[in-house]
């Protein structure tokens, strides 16, 4: 019987036993692939399930080994296969990547060819100047070597430019993406949070060099619809597969801000949710999207990732979660993907963007200039 959690070095000493002590004893379900769609990445060949889990909050060394591997083993047995990192998610930095490259090899071994591990650079992650994220090869090639030891892994699926990088000319990036294809560190490369015209720019470099876009990863949800405005148009031309990310507006789009905010929510205690994004006008048009939730027979998640997955350009939508319960709540979606036209009619006057959208590149800000 798992006891609550403690303090935050409570934590990391019982992940530490549990990775030690774990049984192992884990078998995939024989019926995984029996309910969950699998969906096409844009022109490329590779399919990946509708809903996919990203594992940036909760899968660090704050929180139990064995609550996470919970989490992955059983995503697993309900088709999700496609499991997103980036290089410092978890706390400390890299932990989460740590974790999951744990599972892997401990539990789901045999099964690393069904699975699609993603991981990114781009941020802040090590001391010094080359460490602080960005763009520039050292930086990206170092943090995916670093990565793959985190993992364990002799390679990644999906590697990603975390963001767009003003600093740091854009063949740069895109030649250090190329490289690790070109090297078998990663199968596919990936950008995220790009503007649409440097979208374009890079897959046209990324062709260039051997190894085209594959998918782009966007904030996207009722309250955050930035990528309508010219990025969705894009990565179809281009044609790339487009992952969602924060499909719940980082809880704002569920039950748990109806009533204010509780203690240990996001907005209570992390950092990732601006108190200020709980603004009266917000609340009010997630009261709004509850009732019409409702009337559907959904949970607000559940009809926010339908909204999101109404889209036909977006691939997959990566949902995170603090326990099982929950992944299996969301999962729930998928039984009801169709909207007609007065529901949409009805979300479109109160889904309007609300200012919470922290990823968002500015649309206007020039580009590095290329290497001469």
């Amino acid at each position: 019987m798992l006891t609550p959690p403690g303090s935050a070095v409570d934590a990391v000493a019982e992940r530490s036993q549990a990775l030690a002590t774990s049984d192992h004893s884990y078998a995939a379900a024989a019926s995984r692939y029996e309910e969950m769609p699998f969906v096409r990445t844009g022109r490329s060949g590779l399919r990946l399930p509708k809903i996919s889990l990203g594992l940036w909050q909760n899968f660090g060394a704050e929180t139990r080994y064995e609550k996470s591997r919970e989490m992955v083993l059983r995503s697993f047995d309900c088709g999700i296969t496609h499991f997103d990192l980036a290089n410092n998610y978890g706390r400390p930095y890299g932990s989460a990547e740590e974790t999951l490259g744990h599972i892997v090899r401990t539990d789901l071994a045999m099964h690393r060819d069904e699975l699609i591990v993603a991981t990114k650079a781009g941020y802040d992650m090590w001391p010094g100047p080359y460490g602080q994220g960005g763009g520039s090869r050292k930086y990206v090639l170092a943090s995916l070597d670093q990565s793959l030891a985190r993992l364990g892994l002799d390679y990644v699926d999906i590697f990603y430019s975390h963001r767009e990088d003003p600093e740091t000319p854009l063949d740069e990036t895109m030649d250090a993406l190329a490289t690790a294809v070109r090297q078998g560190k990663a199968l596919y490369a990936g950008i995220s949070s790009y503007t649409p015209a440097s979208t374009s720019a890079a897959a046209k470099l990324l062709r260039e060099y051997g190894a085209p876009l594959l998918v782009h990863q966007a904030s996207y949800s009722m309250l955050n619809r930035w990528v309508e405005k010219g990025l969705l148009d894009a990565v179809e031309q281009e044609g790339a597969g487009c992952v969602a990310f924060s499909p719940l507006a980082q809880g704002m789009l569920t039950d748990k801000y109806l009533r204010g905010i509780p203690d240990g929510s996001r907005a209570a205690a992390a950092p990732s949710l601006d108190q200020a994004y709980l603004s009266e006008e917000n609340i009010a048009k997630v009261k709004a999207l509850n009732d019409i939730a409702l009337r559907r027979n959904q949970t607000l998640p559940q009809m926010a990732l339908s909204w999101v997955l109404r889209e036909p350009r977006i691939t997959t939508a990566l949902i995170g979660a603090r326990v099982w319960s929950q992944i299996e709540q969301n999962l729930r979606a998928l039984d009801c993907l169709e909207f007609d036209e007065t529901e949409l009619a009805e979300i479109d006057s109160y889904a309007t963007d609300s200012g919470i959208n922290r990823w968002k590149p500015p649309l206007d800000a020039p580009a590095a200039e290329a290497r001469s």
